[in-house]
């Protein structure tokens, strides 16, 4: 079975700045696979933050582009989401997936949940005004 941990959350104020790490030592297809990070507020829907896709092709949501990167380290297979000017409306539990069919990579936006077989535990992001 595939293994994602993440780490790297935490609280912080507005304005300031966390980076997420996902861990992926075991996962076969960590190269040629497509990755992703979601988030998910309490009594909200699951929504796409960003993919990293063949070639390291990246997508954003609207709403996290300029402030949000996401990158890949192959040699470590750790998968990242640098998370900068973070808001209130930016917590959430963050999880890392992965897709090794790479479905998303026609989306014109950010692939949802559906797309990606393997999930982390998640790692709690907390923003304060």
């Amino acid at each position: 079975q595939v293994q994602l941990v993440e780490s790297g959350g935490g609280s912080v104020q507005a304005g300031g700045s966390l980076r997420l790490s996902c861990a992926a030592s075991e996962y076969p297809d960590f190269s040629p696979g497509c990755l992703a990070w979601f988030r998910q507020a309490p009594g909200k829907e699951r929504e796409g933050v960003a993919n990293i896709n063949r070639g390291d092709t990246t997508k954003y949501a609207d709403s996290v582009k300029g402030r949000f990167t996401i990158s890949r380290d192959y040699d470590k297979k750790i998968l990242y989401l640098q998370m900068n000017n973070l808001k209130p409306e930016d917590t959430a539990m963050y999880y890392c997936a992965a897709d090794p069919y790479c479905r998303g990579t026609s989306r014109p936006g950010v692939a949802p949940p559906s797309d990606y077989d393997d999930w982390g535990q998640g790692t709690q992001v907390t923003v304060s005004s």
